[in-house]
């Protein structure tokens, strides 16, 4: 009979202990923490530092998941535009902060050196502040999806579309890291597949002040069309200068082929009028993207209107808790999320309808814009008008031309 009593006190123990396990583990499967990873006080602050974090706070707000029982924080962290110091960030949050997923990282160095990190401890990457295509191709991993856009979008795109109008000869400013590269690289190959030609070259240190000698460079080349391929700062004070210079009234016309709303926001519309580009979102394009807008200007510490990395952030991150939610928890398995990222088809209100390749290429229109005059613009942040959409099947990188070693299993 005790020994009974005794069986039976410790069958109920090992059930209590096992209920209480589940119930912990339950509790940790519905435990996120996000890494918003960005240049926080640098030439790329504007277009995504702070600006990235209030986007991922806000897609937390919008999930609905804190309501139904998840706790989902998000942090910061500045990487300065140093691969080394990116890197030692992403370890701490994997190996003793316990983050789940990074986002934005603008910077392509400091991008590529991350997304080797995420894949070692099989967490999540959902990159749309770096540029460079080599994370859907070459440096692809199970664990990263690339949102916004990426160097074959901005290529092909004002690349394609100045060369058809007769820019047909170019000559690229370039910033001398992972990023420059890639979007000369991709652009020269949108240029020269319609006849133009390449007619020269320079590299410009990262962060720079003083574009004068890489510019007469440019000026004595006699190009058509001077690429510009760089960003935020260094896009903006290459367009000042250029003005000074009286470049483009000479004849030459500048391709901005990276340009967000912050950068034309800092040189006003007399400087960065009739400037073409390329982008995946502008806040009044739609209803979605407008009423986004006005919620996070009245949030933003500066009051600016929120770039396509910010976007890329708030809508890759709503993405991510569909695929969380669908899995019932566990954002701890990186691959897996990832994987039933792929399989559910992208919705959301700043980039519309889509998907995401195998590749983790996320599919999306993008769109040709044109800077207006300021006599065309009706009040602060109006600034483009559409030239023409890019088919979400056109703006990235055909699948069968895809280096990724995913697709070749």
């Amino acid at each position: 009979m005790k020994k009974s009593i005794a069986s039976l006190l410790l069958g109920t123990a090992l059930s209590l202990l096992a209920a209480d396990v589940a119930f912990a583990q339950d509790k940790l499967d519905k435990v996120v923490k996000i890494g918003s990873l960005s240049d926080q006080s640098g030439l790329y602050a504007d277009l995504g530092g702070p600006g990235s974090t209030l986007a991922a706070q806000m897609a937390v707000e919008d999930s609905g998941l804190t309501a139904k029982g998840w706790k989902i924080d998000v942090i910061a962290g500045d990487h300065q535009n140093k691969p080394d110091v990116g890197v030692n960030i992403a370890r701490q949050w994997f190996d003793v902060d316990k983050v789940d997923v990074i986002v934005d990282v603008p910077n392509s160095g400091v991008a590529l050196a991350v997304n080797n990190v995420v894949k070692e401890k099989n967490g999540v990457f959902l990159d749309s502040g770096a540029g460079t295509s080599d994370l859907t191709n070459a440096q692809c991993t199970p664990n990263t999806v690339h949102w916004s856009y990426d160097t074959y979008t901005l290529a092909h795109g004002t690349g394609t579309a100045l060369t058809k109008a007769g820019g047909d000869t170019w000559f690229f400013v370039t910033a001398d890291y992972a990023f420059g590269a890639a979007l000369e690289r991709d652009t020269t190959a949108a240029v020269t597949a319609l006849g133009g030609k390449v007619l020269g070259g320079v590299k410009a240190p990262l962060s720079t002040s003083d574009f004068s000698s890489f510019l007469l460079q440019a000026q004595a080349s006699k190009a058509k069309i001077i690429g510009l391929a760089n960003a935020g700062a260094d896009t903006t004070n290459a367009i000042k200068q250029a003005a000074e210079f009286g470049i483009t009234q000479s004849g030459q016309k500048l391709a901005a082929l990276l340009l967000f709303i912050t950068d034309v926001h800092s040189l006003g519309l007399n400087v960065a009028k009739g400037l073409n580009f390329t982008e995946t979102y502008y806040w009044d394009l739609n209803d979605g993207t407008r009423a986004f807008a006005k919620r996070f200007q009245e949030r933003a510490k500066n009051h600016s209107m929120p770039t396509m990395v910010h976007a890329g952030v708030y809508a890759s991150l709503i993405h991510y808790f569909k695929a969380l939610e669908a899995l019932g928890g566990n954002p701890h398995d990186g691959a897996k999320v990832v994987a039933k990222m792929k399989e559910i088809p992208t919705d959301d209100p700043l980039f519309g309808k889509g998907s995401i390749e195998p590749n983790g290429r996320t599919i999306h229109p993008a769109y040709l814009f044109e800077v207006k005059q300021p006599s065309e613009s009706k009040g602060p942040w109006d600034y483009y008008k559409l030239v023409a959409t890019i088919p979400a099947s056109e703006a990235f990188t055909p699948l069968d031309k895809s280096t990724c070693p995913l697709l070749k299993k």
